[in-house]
């Protein structure tokens, strides 16, 4: 497994070049706020689409959660993008020994109120026309390996183009206040209600 690494030079550059890119390809970066509590961890879920989404939620998270940012990444890419692990991101490998290692760690993650855990529930990209969002077995196991201190963020990433040469990103997010014991359908389903909602809302725009 591979952790995160620290380097402030590293982070403080890449930092800068995920936000200069994100403003300089995209027309508009939109989001909803939501009273988090800033005392807990975050578990924020959330669609998988497009290369840019790890950078989308790591520059909301640097303007407006402004916690310690952390994402699970397939191992292999963290191998090919060295500066991946600088920037808070941390390794899963499916079908491996160190599965169980790296689900563990993101619930150790989740009991530190400092820190902000981006899960993508899908587990590979998946077309941004999608229904509805699938969820992999390994977000129940880390959740239920947390002490289950932190709070629920769905997020759902859209994006239009409407009358501008480059793309709008539109990010619906919303608190979910779960039960002391609450099953990985239980969920899945709650998500996919915001993602349904946040479809139709996206698809009620008009510019």
């Amino acid at each position: 497994m591979i952790e995160p690494k620290s380097n402030k030079l590293i982070h403080g550059f890449f930092s800068w070049y995920i936000s200069h890119i994100i403003r300089s390809d995209f027309e508009r970066f939109v989001f909803n706020k939501e009273n988090f509590d800033q005392s807990r961890s975050i578990l924020l879920l959330s669609n998988h689409f497009s290369w840019w989404d790890g950078f989308i939620i790591f520059h909301l998270n640097k303007i407006y959660f402004k916690k310690k940012f952390h994402v699970m990444v397939l191992e292999e890419t963290l191998k090919e993008v060295k500066f991946l692990p600088y920037m808070g991101c941390f390794s899963i490998q499916k079908n491996a020994k160190s599965l169980i290692q790296s689900l563990d760690y993101a619930a150790k993650l989740l009991d530190d109120p400092k820190n902000l855990v981006l899960i993508f529930p899908q587990g590979e990209l998946h077309s941004s026309h999608v229904s509805s969002v699938a969820f992999e077995k390994g977000v129940g196991k880390i959740i239920a390996s947390s002490q289950k201190k932190f709070q629920y963020v769905f997020a759902a990433i859209l994006t239009d183009y409407f009358n501008f040469r480059k793309p709008s990103i539109n990010i619906f997010l919303k608190l979910w206040q779960a039960q002391e014991f609450t099953s990985l359908q239980v969920i899945k389903s709650e998500y996919n209600k915001h993602y349904e909602k946040a479809l139709k809302q996206q698809s009620e725009i008009k510019v």
